[in-house]
């Protein structure tokens, strides 16, 4: 019964995850990393590992709902995806060697700095 609750806790997390991603065209790790944490018990070496491992498939469905209603610029969009790339590369090598508490400062700095920009927009 235990596994199943696991297992409802994270379809829920997911669920949060895209919808995030699909209103704003980010953030679902905003949800993923607390939820895993918290709710779901995870640890958060692997929160954080899951939750990027989550947001490539819901980007991509994000992606395609945005392109078939007009909404994606390729051209715009190819400097930020080889600036992505290669930041997502050199993040994930450095990953291992961050300890968890830089990485859970680094993360709620991210979230008070998208929120301050948010609001003084």
């Amino acid at each position: 019964m235990e596994v199943k609750k696991q297992r409802i806790k994270y379809v829920v997390t997911g669920i949060l995850s895209g919808s995030a991603n699909g209103f704003f065209g980010a953030g679902g790790g905003m949800f993923v990393i607390p939820l895993y944490t918290r709710w779901a018990k995870m640890d958060e070496q692997k929160a954080f590992a899951s939750s990027v491992a989550a947001i490539l498939p819901i980007c991509i469905v994000s992606a395609v709902v945005y392109l078939l209603r007009d909404g994606v610029q390729f051209a715009e969009a190819v400097p930020y995806l080889i600036g992505g790339v290669i930041g997502g590369f050199i993040g994930g090598k450095i990953f291992k060697k961050i300890p968890t508490a830089v990485l859970r400062r680094a993360f709620a700095l991210l979230l008070i700095y998208g929120g301050i920009r948010s609001v003084m927009k």
